[in-house]
């Protein structure tokens, strides 16, 4: 897998996390563990994306 593919693939991960997140935000009682992980998820790709070196 190319770095480029990496990076998609963690975006799209990304994406598919603040859906979800979006989804249970929306929701009537919202859980709050369940929001909690969701972020913590997203986070931890959005580090994985700037630790990894920039494509030219």
């Amino acid at each position: 897998m190319s770095l480029e593919d990496r990076i998609d693939a963690l975006k799209e991960k990304h994406h598919v996390l603040e859906t979800a997140l979006e989804a249970e935000n929306n929701r009537p009682h919202p859980d709050d563990a369940a929001v909690s992980s969701l972020k913590k998820q997203k986070l931890r790709i959005k580090d994985e994306i700037a630790s990894l070196p920039a494509s030219h």
